[in-house]
């Protein structure tokens, strides 16, 4: 048995391990029958993959000062903050075994919103300039109709130390040992079935803030939002579709896999890159995310809300607005070049997404459209 921190409100569950690195055990969608979109694990089954050791899979892991951390699997104290409004903040805190740096991370969740908050600390104790790494390692359970997204502009993606770069989201060359050119309808990298070895992607370049995880069967996922200046790292990895990967899915749980890690890096887009604390900086930062469902992988996203605006090969328009608390102010307006397609006033919330209908492309290009 463990002691567990736990945090809720209508929308969001959230269960946090002081004892196991003061991980996310838990994260549940309240509002999409208790959707796990964090992958949960049913067993604590440690396997040697921790720089100091043990580690487990699952929920969110928080990574410095280097990956899969020395503290990984050791125990942070933690407190709970609590303000006015109602917000609720689990602090937990160590120091790393390595290098005596102060690491914080607080998980705070407001009472009317699904929004899940991290705000981290980093703290250099030391007289000597120190490097480090931060990479919130999230997992997703996953399956033949998962799917992850990046921004639409990310057309490719990279390797570790970017020893490899491949085309995004089809990928249309070698990478890791795959001859994806030669798989025409299997190479899409945003479907783990596709996926069949150990495969890092990460993205090296984009405009946006976000981007996150679906489940096409059971209609929900997920965003993460930073601002890109401070969290560039967007990253997938995944233990493959195939019999190396089944190994590992039986090596870390005995029978709710397998999982992808969908990453998230701040003040780095690529491992095992490093930044600095100077002596005695302190650093601060925060990453999100939220649960939402029904609408698909959406093409935009911040902390209020994500948008989808997919045109088919009938050229009708799949439109649809997710939100991270309740709303009853907004309007949507499509345009396709001067025209305007639709123009509303809409309310929405976590529980209850917005979908435009029976909308369609008059012209040819998709370019056309634009979404206010």
């Amino acid at each position: 048995s463990y002691q567990a921190a736990r945090l809720e409100n209508d929308f969001v569950r959230l269960v946090m391990l002081p004892e196991i690195g003061g991980r996310i055990f838990l994260g549940q969608d309240k509002v999409n029958a208790d959707y796990d979109f964090f992958y949960r694990q049913d067993v604590i089954k440690p396997a040697l993959v921790g720089l100091a050791g043990p580690w487990i899979s699952g929920g969110v892991e928080f990574n410095w000062p280097q990956h899969h951390r020395p503290g990984t699997y050791l125990p942070a104290d933690v407190v709970i903050e609590k303000e006015s409004d109602g917000a609720r903040t689990v602090w937990q805190s160590e120091h790393d075994p390595l290098n005596r740096l102060k690491g914080m991370h607080g998980i705070r969740l407001r009472p009317d919103s699904a929004l899940v908050e991290l705000r981290g600390v980093l703290y250099n104790r030391t007289p000597l300039t120190q490097t480090f790494l931060w990479w919130a390692n999230v997992a997703a359970r996953v399956h033949d109709n998962y799917q992850s997204f990046f921004p639409p502009d990310v057309h490719y993606v990279a390797d570790h130390a970017v020893r490899a770069m491949s085309s995004f989201p089809v990928a249309e060359n070698d990478y890791y040992g795959v001859d994806y050119a030669a798989r025409p309808g299997a190479n899409d990298l945003s479907w783990y079935r596709h996926i069949p070895v150990p495969t890092s992607y990460m993205v090296c370049q984009t405009e946006f803030d976000f981007f996150g995880g679906y489940d096409h069967d059971l209609n929900g996922g997920f965003v993460h939002v930073a601002n890109k200046h401070l969290s560039p790292g967007k990253k997938q990895w995944t233990w493959g579709n195939h019999e190396f990967g089944w190994a590992w899915d039986r090596e870390l749980t005995d029978e709710n896999g397998p999982y992808v890690e969908l990453m998230a890096g701040v003040y780095t887009d690529n491992q095992p890159d490093f930044s600095y604390l100077l002596p005695y900086e302190t650093k601060r930062f925060s990453q999100f995310w939220w649960p939402y469902k029904s609408i698909g992988p959406v093409q935009q996203a911040n902390e209020e809300a994500a948008v989808r605006l997919v045109v088919g090969a009938d050229r009708a328009i799949d439109l649809g607005l997710a939100v991270s608390r309740p709303r009853e102010d907004l309007r949507v307006v499509l345009r396709e070049g001067e025209r305007v397609l639709l123009e509303t006033e809409v309310a929405a919330s976590p529980d209850q997404p917005w979908q435009g209908r029976d909308l369609r492309l008059a012209g040819e290009q998709e370019a056309a459209l634009s979404l206010q």
